[in-house]
């Protein structure tokens, strides 16, 4: 029975992508009198795209409300009582309650629910060493963190920036600097930029940031952040050198935001995301769901949880676990791990698996990586890009697809995840019925060019262990 006089209670810790998404969606399934809900912010912003920040920094997108989806006020005008900069500090999960915090006047209060939805998203990997949290020092995870660093470029005469870090976040942070003007260098303790990518991948990658007058410094840790006498940073260091710097940037990537979970007893997984089934129900919890940045997802390649925090599942997953908790059904399968990115005009793409991550699985495969263009080679505009494909050995089944070039490349790993998704063989994706026209592809889409090489490769690998 409710705790709320005949009316069931939902409580949403989270106003981004997964929370709001799961009110909503509960919000439409049922109307205020069968369910209350209440959602706590601990920032100024709900509904936002994480995803937009380096792009709202690097000014491509102009005004910071671009990137909201829907206001405090918005949520509250659909029966979503929404409560900004107020954060909860401890789930009391014997007795279904929260206690939350108002992050000005200091206020603390509990609050019961019949259902919980845990949202509370990531937070950057800040290193630990001196000068970490000097003021200049930036994460980019929410707006309020964009417009801090913001706030800095603004206040800031200097034009040196360094970048710690060559993930997605480091990669797109470093284009927002040069478009803002800055040198900049970029410190990545990998062997070459984007760890999501095999190294070979990288490197090309790594060429073209170099290209684009970015000082790459791979293979180094970062051991301090220096300061000057008022304060504030003025150089990152490392082991054998000193970079000088005006703005650091944090683009080592992100950890869940589960500590509250954890403080709970809620089960969590390798990378300390939190654990759910199909319908995203925390495990072993009736009355309690998650979705988002704080979760962790099956790889449906590998078979295998993966903490992957990207907006496109946050929403989804909010989706489902709003459907359920309105009383329908719905589930999220899991991922293939797709993901796309840019530095000023190079592409950068992947779905499935990479080279290690299927050696860590005990998957033997095939290699295949080759170059091909964008369009019809005598089409104008026609830009190069690289295709790297894994086909498990023997079976043929697609594993992962790296790809990097100039416009058109990026979007083209959809046809792998798909195909990934499907579970289909190289030799079964060389038929696939694709779009062409020469202004949008060769006769053989650059995809298809890997598909059939790799499917060669499986064949010629089988036929030889035939002959053994």
């Amino acid at each position: 029975m409710s705790m709320n006089g005949g009316r069931e209670r939902l409580v949403v810790i989270g106003g981004d992508a997964a929370g709001m998404s799961a009110a909503s969606q509960a919000r439409r399934l049922r109307g205020p009198d069968e369910l209350e809900i209440v959602a706590f912010e601990r920032g100024h912003f709900s509904s936002y795209s994480a995803c937009g920040i380096p792009y709202w920094v690097g000014g491509d997108v102009g005004e910071r409300d671009q990137l909201i989806a829907r206001s405090p006020e918005e949520h509250r005008a659909r029966g979503i009582d929404l409560r900004m900069r107020t954060e909860v500090t401890e789930i009391d999960v014997a007795g279904k309650r929260v206690r939350a915090r108002d992050v000005d006047s200091g206020a603390e209060s509990w609050t019961s629910y019949d259902k919980l939805v845990i949202g509370t998203g990531a937070h950057p990997i800040r290193p630990d060493m001196p000068g970490a949290d000097a003021p200049g020092v930036h994460g980019v995870q929410t707006l309020d963190d964009g417009q801090a660093l913001l706030d800095t470029l603004a206040g800031t005469r200097g034009r040196r920036a360094v970048v710690v870090g060559a993930g997605y976040i480091g990669v797109e942070m470093a284009e927002a600097m040069i478009n803002r003007g800055y040198e900049v260098t970029v410190v990545n303790r990998g062997r070459e930029p984007m760890s999501t990518l095999d190294p070979d991948m990288g490197r090309l990658v790594h060429k073209a940031m170099a290209g684009l007058g970015i000082t790459m410094v791979d293979d180094t840790e970062v051991t301090e952040v220096r300061t000057g006498p008022d304060g504030r940073v003025r150089a990152v260091a490392t082991a054998d050198a000193e970079y000088p710097a005006d703005v650091v940037v944090l683009g080592i990537g992100v950890r869940p935001e589960t500590g509250l979970a954890r403080a709970a007893g809620l089960p969590l997984g390798r990378r300390g995301g939190l654990l759910t089934d199909l319908a995203m129900r925390v495990r072993g919890h009736e009355d309690i769901w998650a979705g988002g940045d704080c979760v962790e997802v099956l790889n449906l390649v590998s078979g295998q949880e993966q903490y992957v925090p990207l907006g496109t599942h946050a929403n989804k997953q909010g989706q489902v676990i709003g459907t359920n908790v309105g009383g329908g059904y719905a589930t999220f399968p899991g991922v293939v791990g797709t993901a796309v990115s840019k530095v000023c005009d190079l592409e950068i793409a992947r779905t499935g698996l990479r080279e290690k991550d299927a050696l860590r699985v005990g998957l033997q495969f095939e290699t295949v990586t080759i170059e091909s263009t964008s369009r019809a080679g005598y089409y104008p505009g026609a830009d190069l890009m690289t295709v790297k494909m894994l086909a498990e050995r023997r079976t043929g089944r697609l594993l992962g697809v790296q790809i990097v070039g100039r416009e058109g490349a990026a979007k083209r790993v959809d046809i792998a995840a798909v195909a990934l998704t499907a579970n289909m063989t190289v030799e079964q994706m060389t038929a696939l019925d694709l779009g062409y026209a020469p202004p949008f592809s060769p006769v053989w889409d650059p995809v298809l060019v890997a598909a059939r090489k790799a499917a060669a490769k499986v064949r010629n690998g089988t036929s030889r262990q035939g002959r053994r």
